[in-house]
């Protein structure tokens, strides 16, 4: 396959009149020269540098007599060139080079370079030759001459009065009659008999015809637009012997080629035409291929139908020039043993092309110098083997050829790459030279006349570490078969040399042998083994077996691949040994594009060879051929074993060419069992892709290939001299790579052969590939454009099988889903029909709780169905939605709903791809933002608590609904659906739930709970829900101390805490750390609602978890002592990164004190009492919702989750300032006494806090008997009078009419000034930046 790279190079032609212009050019035999004519003018060019070496000009006066210069064609040796003229004249020229050493152009290096001027052919390489052209000989054939062609040691013209002339090269006519056209016999085929028809008209003459040497004859095109072949019954070339071929159909041929390698003639018709989707600008008189099929030298007109549309013409159509256009080919063009590859090469004039980038890196860690990251896919953990290699990227890696080596051995005929993709070898005119994608080096031969002594004639190949290649050995005169090794240095003395019987045409390597096919048509099979020899590392070879195969080749120029392969017509399982199945079983020939198979023979007993090397392995003779498939370009097969990937492993890809790609795959009955006898073992199954493969990905299910690609230039010209510029005539062409699944191809050709166990084998195998939903996809979808759209009735459709066919995998909901999104409505009713009725499907989602692909079967049922029937399993999805917490998909469940509603059904909302937060991850609506219960000393009354409200409820995206059209009725039904749901959280008691439903909807939740205040809103059991938070937010059993020791902070709150005696080392060595590392971050904490007192200080590590928040869980009491529950200490603080919570800032004084034992048990105690920081925060907001709500029964549950008796008395003084139902006084009373008795029983961690508050609930108890009216209610208000004192002064005067607080609780001194409340918000705003928010009060 070849690809043009670049724009075009224009060659400057001698300036002259337009009648001088170039119109036609021919390259040698050897494609180093190039003829190209003018009207009376020849020219030689040179091809490598493209310059001019010599113009021979008509004289006018024999110009007027020969007419124009036509045609030319060389002789074989290119000693000569053969001109036909306009009237029926041909000119031979002699081409002679100058006598003596000189040159036309040399290379000039600077003085002290490397290269020398002294290495063997360095003249004929380096070097333009200087060349006479002589006039030696004229010919008259007396007609118009319309065709030129060399044949052998002869020449053959046709003429347009029918004849065709065999001429000598010396200019004579051989004394023989010329051919007259009308009495050679044409038939449909060369079988049918001798009395064939004739042309049987006067003035038919051939217009075109070339030579093509594999099939003995030509292929020709007739002025009447007849196409035909005829070719020369036995060696004699009379009229008699001639006989012809014609196909009927074809009557508008205007031109011929032939490739001679496949037999194929290629005829160029009039009524061809181009996608016409623009009109090509170029015209293209004559063109001929350069050395390698690097270069294309094209002459060009610019063409004629320009004139009618460009203003200014003139300069386009009086200079045709030469244009020189630039190829890179695949190297399996030329070195079809790189089958065996799964890396994608390919060769330019002067750089490689690789796609195995990272595939180097997947192999070896020192290869990230190769310049590919590996894709998502291979990060995904698939064991595949090279998935990044194939999907990702569309550039190649570029290997810059060493300049050194290309100097003296232009053009690289060969190149190869190894199969861990970290090495490439090329070869030359001579010898050959090897890289490493690792190292970035190249190697070349130290010695250049060894290099210069060898011609690789059979192309190269890889083994290990090791270059294999059959080459021929100049100074000897002697075929060789090489190895060499790569660490080595390039050298013969580290080659092991085998000699040769014949020349080598084609190598390949399988395993540990080594194939070469040579020009006497036989086969010869190697085997190769590793040697250490000394300090020296080198490889032997061994002759196994020879094969002739003359009997079936008639030219070995014909054989376009031999390889050879472990697949049979056997599959391995009826194999007698089933080792031999990973044997070379048999021998693959690509005969002309007929893949023949020869396969051992195991019929009869093994065959024992007579051989002088008792040693040497005994193989068994291979079976007659037998042809497997036709017009075959390259084939892929693989030595490596999966037994998960049978099916593709051990099958045999084919490239067909226009007639896409076959795989010859192997069946294999399920679990073992044995075959049927009537059942084929193998089947050939065909199938299109839209690339040229290049490479096969065997586990991958992939081939992978280079497309062309043009990429225009934007040019800012607008004068007519700017239309001579290539780059605005032609488009610059890159080639990329590319990739395509064909799994779904064979999948569907055997469920089409009723061969369904076979596809479910293969389907599963590659269940676990990246892109297999895509397959699946990919068949359903196929199968049903071509099924729903037939005009003809189908008799027996596929859809049903491919349906039930899906549904053996997990996917098949998406896969249905999807496929229809892509598809047409008008298909879906035969979509449907299928794959099952979509209301069923959508129940299926919701029971296998995939709301996404629900989401999508909505929108289709929305499509087919009433709105009625929407809006039914709209709900039930919005439901199940709210359950789960897929908040993104509740949006867009609620703008689904009221777009039924309002009529706007026609716009089905999109399906919700990204995957919402889960309701456990906190609120995130609230990200970055603190909510700041504050008050002031100076400004608010005495008489009443006040709660600032700083951060209103924000609307999330669907909170527009509740300002615009508030009264619609769709609205109020989507509103009752997400009452429904709080309410049923919060008899749930599901409080954390709650908050996030509120925060991502956008939900008003303050509004809804003072409507549903004594109702939903009231707690029942005030002993369930507090169990139910410490659960849901993660939030630890207070713990009583194991012993009542005397406290150094008796007189501070840790003393009304319970803690457990803690003598353990580790435990002393673990807390010690906790602290030091805290004490840098504890300036930056935020006091809570909680007393401070004025001397000593509190610690809190119950720090900001992230995303891999671990679940902390508390100890059962122990009496141990020891051993008590420092687990759970060490649980909650382990994932701690700062100091924060309920204590009070640390000044610097802190990090002097010395602290106890003791004092450090009471810390971790303290520290196993707190909950991670993120569920603090979210119960301090829910509290915050709680108050501004009056729901103070909610409140009292979560004071008493977080210990702080402020909040408590934050409660008693809104129900001493505000009237407050008596009922839900009631319920607080009571509620507290079932928590007393509950903790009396089970949970005494709770008896401290509860004797601190008891002064509180005794408050409350003498408020609940005054029996305050319901009615009388009303929700809070702000209220700002200077005199109202804070809540701290409100509970020391509680407390200490009590007296049972200690003194250093009472007063003001837990109050914060401004300056200092300012300065610890702007810190807490700037600690929570990572996601998290804050409350402050202060």
């Amino acid at each position: 396959m070849y690809f043009l790279s670049g724009w075009p190079k224009r060659l400057l032609c001698p300036v002259g009149s337009p009648a001088e212009a170039p119109v036609h050019v021919q390259s040698d035999p050897q494609r180093t020269l190039l003829a190209v004519l003018a009207a009376a003018r020849l020219s030689i060019w040179y091809s490598r540098p493209s310059v001019l070496i010599v113009t021979y000009k008509e004289p006018a006066k024999s110009s007027s007599q020969f007419g124009s210069y036509k045609q030319a064609e060389w002789r074989p040796d290119s000693t000569m060139i053969a001109v036909s003229t306009a009237n029926g004249y041909i000119l031979f020229f002699h081409i002679t080079s100058t006598r003596g050493d000189k040159y036309l152009y040399e290379p000039v290096y600077p003085k002290g370079s490397p290269q020398m001027k002294g290495t063997p052919h360095f003249k004929e390489e380096q070097c333009a030759p200087a060349l006479t052209l002589e006039m030696r000989k004229v010919l008259d054939l007396q007609a118009p001459i319309t065709s030129l062609q060399s044949v052998l040691e002869d020449l053959l013209v046709a003429t347009s009065d029918g004849q065709l002339h065999l001429i000598h090269w010396e200019g004579m006519t051989n004394g023989k009659k010329a051919i007259n056209l009308s009495t050679v016999p044409f038939s449909l085929d060369l079988q049918s008999s001798r009395a064939g028809s004739f042309l049987g008209f006067a003035d038919v003459h051939i217009r075109d015809m070339e030579y093509c040497a594999t099939l003995d004859g030509f292929a020709v095109v007739f002025n009447d637009g007849k196409v035909g072949f005829i070719t020369p019954m036995s060696s004699r070339f009379t009229s008699e012997q001639l006989h012809g071929v014609w196909p009927q159909d074809v009557v508008d041929g205007t031109c011929v080629a032939v490739n001679n390698k496949y037999r194929l003639m290629a005829f160029g018709c009039a009524s061809y035409r181009s996608d016409g989707t623009k009109k090509d600008p170029l015209k293209i008189n004559s063109m001929s291929w350069g050395a390698e099929g690097y270069h294309l030298w094209v002459i060009s007109g610019f063409g004629s139908q320009n004139t009618e549309i460009e203003p200014e013409p003139k300069s386009i159509v009086k200079q045709p020039g030469i244009l020189l256009f630039q190829f890179i080919k695949s190297a399996l063009t030329v070195n079809p043993c790189m089958s065996n590859q799964e890396q994608v090469l390919l060769q330019g004039e002067d750089r490689l092309y690789l796609n195995c980038g990272e595939a180097s890196q997947t192999q070896n860690p020192r290869s990230s110098s190769v310049h590919y990251k590996p894709s998502s896919l291979a990060e995904g953990g698939f064991e595949s083997q090279s998935l990044s290699t194939l999907l990702g990227h569309r550039h190649w890696h570029v290997v810059q050829i060493s300049s050194t080596y290309l100097e003296t051995n232009w053009p690289i005929r060969f190149s190869a790459i190894d199969k861990l993709g970290q090495n490439i070898a090329v070869v030359g005119k001579f010898g050959f030279a090897h890289y490493s994608l690792l190292t970035k080096k190249w190697k070349l031969f130290g010695n250049i006349t060894q290099e210069q002594n060898m011609i690789v004639t059979g192309g190269l190949a890889w083994w290990n570490d090791f270059i294999v290649l059959a080459c021929y050995n100049i100074s000897d005169r002697q075929e060789e078969l090489r190895v060499y090794l790569r660490t080595s240095n390039l050298d013969n003395a580290f080659a092991h040399i085998t000699k040769a019987q014949a020349e080598s045409l084609l190598l390949s390597v399988f395993r540990d042998m080594v194939v070469v096919f040579r020009a006497d048509c036989s086969i010869c099979l190697y085997s190769i083994e590793k040697k250490s020899e000394g300090p020296n590392t080198t490889a032997g070879i061994q002759v196994l077996q020879e094969v002739s195969m003359s009997r079936y080749i008639p030219h070995p120029f014909l054989v376009v691949s031999v390889t050879l392969t472990s697949v049979s017509t056997e599959n391995g399982i009826t194999l007698k040994m089933p080792q031999q199945a990973r044997d070379a079983e048999s021998i693959m020939l690509n005969l002309a594009g007929q893949l023949i198979m020869m396969q051992r023979d195991r019929s009869g007993p093994q065959i024992r060879e007579k051989d002088s090397n008792p040693n040497q392995r005994k193989l068994l003779p291979f079976c007659a051929p037998v042809v497997l498939a036709q017009s075959v370009e390259n084939v892929w097969t693989t030595c490596r074993a999966n037994k998960q990937k049978r099916h593709l492993l051990e099958a045999l890809w084919l490239s067909c060419g226009g007639a896409g790609m076959k795989v010859w795959l192997p069946l294999f009955p399920r679990d073992h069992r044995k075959p049927h006898s009537f059942l084929s073992q193998r089947i050939m199954l065909p199938f299109h892709i839209n690339i040229y493969p290049l490479a096969v990905l065997f586990e991958d299910a992939l081939v992978l290939g280079a497309v062309n690609d043009t990429v225009l230039y934007d040019s800012l010209y607008t004068r007519s001299s700017a239309r001579e510029q290539l780059e605005v005539l032609f488009p610059f062409c890159v080639v990329e790579r590319t990739s395509q699944i064909y799994l779904h191809h064979i999948l569907r050709q055997l469920l089409v052969r009723n061969l369904g166990e076979q596809a479910l084998l293969l389907a599963q195998s590659c269940s676990a590939l990246p892109y297999f939903p895509h397959v699946l996809e990919l068949m359903l979808h196929e199968v049903l454009e071509e099924e729903a759209t037939s005009r003809e009735p189908i008799p027996d459709p596929l859809l049903p099988t491919v349906a039930k066919f899906i549904t053996e995998f997990p996917l098949f909901l998406q896969t249905v889903v999807h496929c229809a999104r892509k598809t047409e409505y008008a298909l879906w009713n035969y979509l449907f029909a299928a794959v099952g009725n979509p209301k069923d499907l959508f129940e299926e989602c919701l029971m296998a709780q995939d709301l996404d692909t629900a989401a999508s079967y909505l929108i289709i049922l929305q499509n087919m169905e009433v709105p009625a029937v929407s809006r039914q399993h709209a709900t039930l999805l919005f439901n199940t939605a709210l359950e789960q917490g897929k908040w993104d998909l509740c949006r867009h469940m609620i703008r689904f709903l009221k777009a039924i509603g309002s009529g706007e059904s026609e716009t089905p909302p999109s399906t919700p791809t990204a995957q919402e937060p889960s309701s456990s991850g906190g609120f995130e609506f609230f990200r970055n933002r603190s909510i700041s219960l504050s008050q002031s000393a100076d400004n608010v009354p005495a008489s009443k608590f006040s709660l600032q409200k700083t951060l209103s409820m924000p609307s999330g995206p669907s909170g527009k609904r509740w300002s615009k059209d508030s009264d619609c009725a769709e609205n109020m039904y989507i509103d009752m659906m997400l009452w429904r749901h709080a309410r049923r959280l919060l008899e749930e008691v599901r409080l954390k739930d709650l908050g996030c439903f509120a925060a991502q909807l956008g939900f008003e939740l303050i509004s809804w709970l003072c409507k549903e205040r004594a109702r939903a809103a009231r707690v029942d059991n005030f002993v369930i829900a507090l169990k139910r938070l410490h659960k849901d937010f993660l939030w630890p059993l207070p713990i009583i101390p194991a012993s009542s020791l005397s406290s150094p902070f008796k007189n501070g709150k840790l003393r009304t805490v319970g803690e457990q005696l803690l003598k353990s080392q580790s435990a002393d060595r673990f807390l010690n750390l906790e602290i030091d590392a805290g004490l840098s971050n504890v300036q930056r904490s935020q006091s809570w609602l909680s007393n401070i007192g004025p001397t000593h200080h509190e610690i809190d590590t119950a720090s900001s978890q992230g995303p891999q928040m671990q679940d902390a869980f508390l100890s059962p009491l122990s009496n141990k002592g020891d051993e008590c529950s420092i687990g759970s200490a060490t649980d909650l603080t382990e994932s701690s990164s700062m100091v924060d919570g309920d204590w009070t800032v640390v000044d610097e004084s802190f990090s002097t004190l010395s602290l106890t034992q003791s004092e450090l048990e009471h810390i971790s105690m303290e520290l196993a009492s707190k909950g991670p920081h993120k569920s603090q925060v979210q119960l301090r907001y829910l509290l915050h919702i709680f108050m501004e709500a009056g729901c103070l029964d909610w409140c009292i549950v979560i004071g008493l989750i977080l210990r702080e008796s402020s909040i408590i008395n934050q409660i008693l003084v809104i129900i001493q300032t505000t009237e407050v139902d008596g009922e839900m006084l009631q319920n607080i009373k009571t509620g507290l006494h079932a928590v007393d008795r509950w903790a009396s029983a089970d949970c005494p961690g709770y008896k401290p806090f509860l004797n601190i508050i008891k002064p509180q609930l005794q408050k409350l108890s003498e408020i609940t008997e005054e029996q305050v009216h319901p009615e009388a209610f009303q929700p809070v208000t702000v209220g700002k009078t200077p005199e109202q004192t804070s809540p701290r002064a409100e509970e020391s005067r509680g407390s200490s009419g009590h007296g049972s607080i200690p003194q250093g609780e009472v007063g003001g001194s837990g109050m914060v000034s401004g300056k200092e409340e300012n300065t610890t918000c702007a810190e807490e705003e700037e600690t929570f930046q990572d996601g998290t928010y804050d409350c402050c009060v202060s």
